[in-house]
């Protein structure tokens, strides 16, 4: 599958089946993040991949987030400002934080899973139930799982964008060329 593919495919569904999340697998995923770029190679991220403490995580989703309890696999992103470059006003560790979640994410894909990032959840029961240090942000939970047809633990509004990629803004609001709104 080219990058391309890759892309096009990735979708954040929220119906999921359990898959069966091996080591081999995590590997994988973690290699992605190992080859992702990072201001000076910091790599300032810390993932924690909860397979086994699945359940206790899930208890710090939030209801909208239901669905997500159907997931095999979460992974708790986290960093801190400390870890990466600051220069003057400026802190990458979240763009690069970003950059290696969104790798995990393609790998994902092309593994044929379906990984959706979400930022409903108390980040205190993460961090407890993780033992997360306090200095460290968390950034993002990342679901992970198989995608499935079963609509039934999702919202109306959720199943309904299950059957069709959500809209993007047209390039014109997003892009410009050699200059703001031109």
């Amino acid at each position: 599958m080219s990058v391309r593919d890759v892309i096009n495919e990735r979708r954040a569904y929220r119906a999921l089946d359990p898959v069966d999340i091996t080591r081999d697998t995590i590997e994988e995923l973690m290699e992605a993040v190992s080859l992702t770029p990072s201001c000076f190679n910091n790599q300032p991220w810390r993932f924690i991949f909860s397979r086994d403490s699945i359940e206790e995580v899930k208890e710090a989703l939030s209801s909208g987030n239901a669905w997500a309890k159907s997931s095999s696999l979460i992974v708790a992103v986290t960093s801190r400002k400390e870890d990466d470059c600051i220069i003057k006003d400026r802190e990458y560790h979240h763009f690069d934080v970003g950059m290696a979640a969104y790798a995990l994410i393609l790998r994902a894909t092309e593994l044929g899973l379906v990984a959706h990032p979400i930022a409903g959840y108390d980040p205190e029961i993460v961090r407890e139930k993780l033992g997360i240090p306090d200095e460290f942000s968390i950034i993002t939970l990342i679901i992970i799982g198989k995608h499935s047809n079963d609509t039934s633990l999702l919202s109306e509004k959720q199943a309904e964008t299950e059957k069709r990629r959500p809209e993007r803004k047209p390039f014109s609001d997003l892009f410009f060329i050699d200059g703001w709104g031109i």
